[in-house]
Order: C-alpha cells, then sequence, then structure tokens
C-alpha cells in the first residue's frame, strides 16, 4: 500500500480514537457535541468506582419439592383419567405419599407410573401406612432440576438487574448453588436487594363466599392471606386486612407476556398494568365469565395485593395490579412481575459494600502504577536507542490511546487488573520495538544501506514479534472464557492491549520510517 494511503488509514484510526475518548476526557460532553457520536465515558468496575457485592444461594431443595408438587397434581389428572381411585395423595417435603383405593390395582398405578411418569421412582415406604406406595424424583432427575433453578435464577436476576439499569454488572454463577452479583455505582443497595431477592410468584384466587373466623383454623378447601391497608396520603401502613381464600389456583404469573406502570388517577396512586399472553387471556376471560359478582384476589408472594369485584366478562388479556403503591415501588413490581418468577428462593449469603473512597484510591494507585512504570519504559527507551527510542516511545503513547478507545468503543469495563494488564502490555510493547531496534542495528552492522537495514529489520523482527504476542493474546482468551470478574477485566485489557501493540510497533512505526525515507529526510538512524 502506497504511503499516503498508510498515512491516511493512521489519521482515520485516531480521528476515530478519539471521538471515543472525548466522552471519557471532557464531562460533561459539550452541547455541540453531535448525538450521533458516542456521550458515554469509559466504565468503571466495582473496585473503581464503589458499589456492591453480594453472593446469593438458590434454594435448591425448593425448587425440587416445587417440581415435585406439579409431578403430583399431573399423577392426579392421570389416575382419574385411568379410573385408579386413591383415598390418599399428597406432597411431603421430597415424597409423595399414595394410597389406593383399592389394592388390586397396583399393577396398574406401575404401569401408569412406568409410561408416564419414568422419572418417578417408588421409596421405601418406612414409617407409612401398609399399603401405602412413597414416590420421589430419581437422582438424575434432582440433579437436572437443581441445575435447571440455578441457571434459571441466574436468567431471572440477570433479567431484573438489566431492566433495574444498573451499568456493566457482573452476574455469574459461583460455586454449585450460588450466584454472584455485583453492582458497579449502585446508590440504593436495599432497593437492589429487594428486587432480585423477590420470588414473585403471582396468583390469582376467589375470595371464598364467607370469611373464617380468624381466631379458628380456615374451613377446608381455604386459607387466609393478608393484605396491607395503605394511608391514601402518606403511604404509611395501617393495618393487616385478612382474607379466606379458596386454595386453589386459577392462574399464575406464567401467563403473563408484559408488566407496565399506569399513572396515577384520582382515586388512587400508581398501579401496575398486566397484559396476558394467548393462553392468560384465555383463561382470564374464562374465569371471569363464571365468577361474575365475587372477588378475585391477585397475590404476590402470599401477600394479597388487591381483590376487587368481577363485574362483568373481561376480554382483551389485561388485568391490572393496585395497592396505594408508589411509583418506584409500582415500578419494581413491574420490572420483577416482566423478568419472571425465581424457580426457587434465594437466600444473601454474603454482602460486601465497596465505598467510593476505597474507589478513588484504588484509581490515585493504579494510575500512578501505570505512570511510574510508564515514565520508566521511556527513558529506558531514550537513553539506550536515542534516536530510534523517540519513534518507540511514540508508538507507546499511540498503543495506550488506542487501547483506551477500543475499551470506550466495546463498551468494556476498566477495573483494577485491567489497569494491571495495561501497564503488563506497556511491557510486550515495549518488548516488540526492542526486537525491531536491535533487527535494524544488526542490518547496519553488516553495512547495509538505511532503506534495507530497515526493510530486514521489520521482515526479521515480525515472526518473533507475533509468535509471542498471539501466544500471550491465547492465553488471555484463555483467561476470560473461565476467569471470574477481574481476571476478565485483566485479559480483556491485555487482548486489546496485545492487538493494538502489533499494529503500533510493527505499521505504525513503520509507517513513519517510509514516510521519513520517501521524503529523503533519512540518511542515517541513530540507534
Amino acid at each position: 500500500m502506497k504511503i499516503g494511503y498508510r498515512l491516511a488509514l493512521l489519521g482515520v484510526l485516531v480521528l476515530v480514537g478519539v471521538v471515543y475518548l472525548v466522552p471519557t476526557l471532557v464531562r460533561p460532553v459539550p452541547s455541540w457535541w453531535p448525538s450521533f457520536f458516542p456521550s458515554e465515558p469509559i466504565r468503571l468496575g466495582l473496585d473503581l468506582q464503589g458499589g456492591i457485592h453480594l453472593v446469593l444461594e438458590v434454594e435448591v431443595d425448593k425448587a425440587v419439592e416445587t417440581a415435585l408438587g406439579g409431578a403430583m397434581e399431573d399423577l392426579k389428572r392421570e389416575l382419574s383419567a385411568a379410573q385408579i381411585g386413591t383415598t390418599r395423595l399428597e406432597r411431603q417435603g421430597d415424597r409423595i405419599r399414595l394410597q389406593l383405593r383399592d389394592p388390586g390395582k397396583s399393577s396398574a398405578l406401575s404401569e401408569l407410573m412406568k409410561n408416564q411418569f419414568p422419572s418417578l421412582v417408588f421409596r421405601s415406604a418406612a414409617g407409612g401406612q401398609e399399603g401405602e406406595s412413597v414416590l420421589g424424583f430419581d437422582e438424575r432427575e434432582v440433579r437436572r432440576i437443581e441445575e435447571f433453578a440455578v441457571e434459571q435464577s441466574l436468567e431471572t436476576i440477570r433479567n431484573r438487574v438489566d431492566q433495574f439499569g444498573v451499568r456493566e454488572p457482573v452476574i455469574q454463577r459461583s460455586g454449585t448453588g450460588g450466584i454472584l452479583v455485583q453492582f458497579p455505582g449502585i446508590q440504593d443497595p436495599q432497593r437492589a436487594k429487594d428486587l432480585i431477592g423477590k420470588t414473585a410468584v403471582l396468583e390469582f384466587k376467589l375470595v371464598a363466599a364467607s370469611s373464617a373466623d380468624p381466631s379458628k383454623p380456615p374451613p377446608a378447601g381455604t386459607e387466609v392471606l393478608h393484605g396491607q391497608e395503605r394511608d391514601p396520603v402518606t403511604g404509611e401502613l395501617r393495618r393487616k386486612v385478612p382474607y379466606t381464600l379458596e386454595r386453589k389456583t386459577l392462574m399464575t404469573g406464567e401467563v403473563i407476556a408484559d408488566a407496565r406502570v399506569r399513572p396515577a388517577t384520582q382515586l388512587e396512586g400508581p398501579y401496575v398494568e398486566l397484559v396476558l399472553n394467548s393462553r392468560g387471556s384465555r383463561l382470564f376471560e374464562e374465569l371471569t365469565a363464571a365468577n361474575v359478582g365475587r372477588q378475585l384476589a391477585i397475590i404476590l408472594d402470599d401477600t394479597v395485593y388487591s381483590a376487587p369485584v368481577i363485574r362483568e366478562r373481561i376480554g382483551g388479556g389485561r388485568a391490572s395490579i393496585t395497592g396505594n403503591f408508589d411509583l418506584r415501588e409500582a415500578r419494581d413490581l413491574a420490572i420483577v412481575l416482566r423478568a419472571g418468577a425465581l424457580p426457587a428462593p434465594v437466600t444473601l449469603a454474603e454482602e460486601r459494600t465497596v465505598g467510593p473512597t476505597l474507589g478513588r484510591d484504588s484509581i490515585r494507585k493504579g494510575m500512578l502504577s501505570f505512570v511510574v512504570g510508564g515514565l520508566l519504559v521511556v527513558a529506558f527507551m531514550l537513553v539506550y536507542y536515542r534516536g530510534a527510542g523517540v519513534l518507540a516511545d511514540l508508538a507507546l503513547v499511540l498503543n495506550v490511546f488506542f487501547i483506551l478507545a477500543a475499551l470506550a468503543a466495546f463498551e468494556a469495563t476498566l477495573t483494577l487488573p485491567g489497569i494491571a494488564g495495561l501497564v503488563l502490555t506497556l511491557g510486550m510493547a515495549v518488548d516488540a520495538n526492542v526486537l525491531v531496534n536491535e533487527r535494524i542495528r544488526e542490518e547496519l552492522r553488516l553495512g547495509k544501506t538505511v532503506r534495507a537495514a530497515i526493510e530486514a529489520g521489520y521482515e526479521r523482527a515480525l515472526p518473533a514479534i507475533l509468535d509471542s504476542n498471539i501466544t500471550t493474546f491465547l492465553s488471555g482468551v484463555i483467561l476470560f472464557q473461565f476467569g471470574s470478574g477481574p481476571v476478565k477485566g485483566f485479559a480483556v485489557t491485555l487482548c486489546i492491549g496485545l492487538v493494538s501493540t502489533v499494529f503500533t510497533a510493527v505499521v505504525c512505526t513503520r509507517i513513519i520510517y517510509d514516510y521519513l525515507l520517501a521524503s529523503r529526510r533519512l540518511s542515517s538512524i541513530s540507534i
């Protein structure tokens, strides 16, 4: 490629780098800055700007029990369809206890289990009644459910955090049943913990025709749950309101396609509008048509949020949840419902808070190490290679510039280990320049002309430069693939730096040499 084209390419890259770095170096962005240009600065990690570090434990045992409850309901339907009567069918922990009305149908039960429920196996009936069968999941199914619970919890928490608006969070598995969550720069840690920890089990149940006496156990087939009556002006909790509900769940949150916050009206505060999917729309229309005049309770995590009276058949696939929310409560509830329910409860196993003072101190120490390391490298190159060292130092400056611009362009996160990767990149960049300069020195000692020495020096140094940088790059890829948060930050900066190092040490310095040779301004080399 002609020297003019290469100079133009270098100029374009520098200009693009400046565009991406302006939001980082100039805060706030000038008012004349075009809206289609980048406007976000380089993102800083938890160790640089502060935030919270959480480790959550998924209660996988609860997920197994929930799945077993669903299997029991399916089994109940299949037994009814096969005309196999039971006197007892209930779940106790991770076991299902089943008593046949006719013991002679045990073979029919075994055949049904084999064909319809291969993951359920017969367990020992220790402590049970005579003729009672005890069922449970086999070990492989238990492991599958536990693995799915952790993976689904991870995805649900990630969806909630994305909608919460935290920039560059870290969300990943920790151990077998743990989830690591880091919120850089978070301002309200309690709200974040409440948001990601909600199980968000949404249910629709009918209010029983007659209320139970709070001092007595509820009638068979019913349960008592409480709602909260708040002051419409202050939002303070006045009292808990008991509701006697039918145990049967008519609909769950699985039928929700979307959830949106709607503004306050004259009679109540903001509320959450639910948009149901096609199956939910059909179910909701059917249950409202069959229960006109009755109260339908909307329950989230065993709390009754509202219990409106059904006035007429409701079509269109829309419902609403009211409860004297303030705007933030309504928004958080909508986020949880959109992201879906957690398949199992999560508990907070570890919490650490990194204050902004520690973040500033980390930045200061990290930048100090970078500046000191950079100055030592620059001084060494100037003393040892003289004029060629100036060119190598220019390549180092360009290298750092391109790395920072790439971090901004890729919206990567700069962490303290990332700064360490940046310092290491300077050493790798010096190594590439040393190889080139030493090769040029050897060619000059052999009596070659300046042009021939430069061409031979780059040609012979290139294989060694590529070998060392490619192997290091592959190591960085492996670190990124299998490492945790801080290791990933180091790997990202290292990989970007290696690509930039090869470009600046081999391409950019060669462009300057070729330009000086083409303009006949270089008759000798100070090296």
